[in-house]
C-alpha cells in the first residue's frame, strides 16, 4: 500500500481503504523532484522550495495526462510517463521529458523559470490530492480529528500552518 486510510478506536485499528503500488503520491512527487534536477528521497524539499517562485501553468496538463485524481483522493498514475518500475535509474520516462519539452535538469545547473513553474504546478496537484484524501478519510470515519503522516504531507502542512 502507498496510502492507507484507517480508523482507530481504543486499541483497535481498522484499515478502511488502501491505494496500491505503483500508484503513489510520493512517487509522483519524487519523479518531479528528479526531473527538476534534485536527488530523489532527499531533494524533495528543494522542489517544494522552488514552488513559491513559479506559476501553476502546468496544473491542468498534469491532471489531464499524468495523474488522474479521483474525488476520494485516490490517484491513478499514467505509467507511460514514469520509469521507476524498470531497472532504469530514472523516475521519469522519455515520454515525460518530451511532454515537458526538455530533458531532466542536470543537478547543479541553472534553474529556469520553467523549473519553478513545474514545481508550483505539481505542488498544487499534490495539495489537491491530499486535501481530497483527508476529506474522504473524515467522511469515511466520521472522526473530527485526523492524523496524517508521510513525506507527501510536508509541503501541504507547512503551507497550511503559515
Amino acid at each position: 500500500a502507498t496510502a492507507t486510510i484507517s480508523h482507530g478506536q481504543n486499541s483497535e485499528l481498522k484499515i478502511l481503504k488502501e491505494l496500491r503500488y505503483p500508484h503513489s503520491v510520493g512517487l509522483l512527487y519524487s519523479a518531479f523532484t528528479q526531473y527538476a534536477g534534485f536527488r530523489v528521497n532527499s531533494g524533495e524539499y528543494k522542489l517544494m522550495g522552488l514552488a513559491p517562485y513559479g506559476n501553476p501553468v502546468y496544473v491542468e496538463k498534469i491532471k489531464e495526462n499524468i495523474v488522474e485524481i479521483k474525488d476520494d483522493g485516490s490517484i491513478k498514475l499514467n505509467l507511460e510517463f514514469f520509469d521507476f518500475m524498470s531497472n532504469n535509474k530514472s523516475m521519469v520516462s522519455k515520454k515525460f521529458e518530451k511532454f515537458f519539452g526538455t530533458p531532466s535538469r542536470k543537478p547543479e545547473t541553472q534553474i529556469a523559470q520553467k523549473d519553478m513553474d513545474i514545481a508550483k504546478s505539481i505542488q498544487i496537484v499534490v495539495e489537491e490530492i491530499m486535501l481530497k484524501m483527508a476529506k474522504h478519510a473524515r467522511d469515511l470515519t466520521g472522526s473530527e480529528y485526523l492524523c496524517m503522516a508521510g513525506g507527501g504531507l510536508l509541503p501541504i502542512l507547512l503551507k497550511k500552518m503559515i
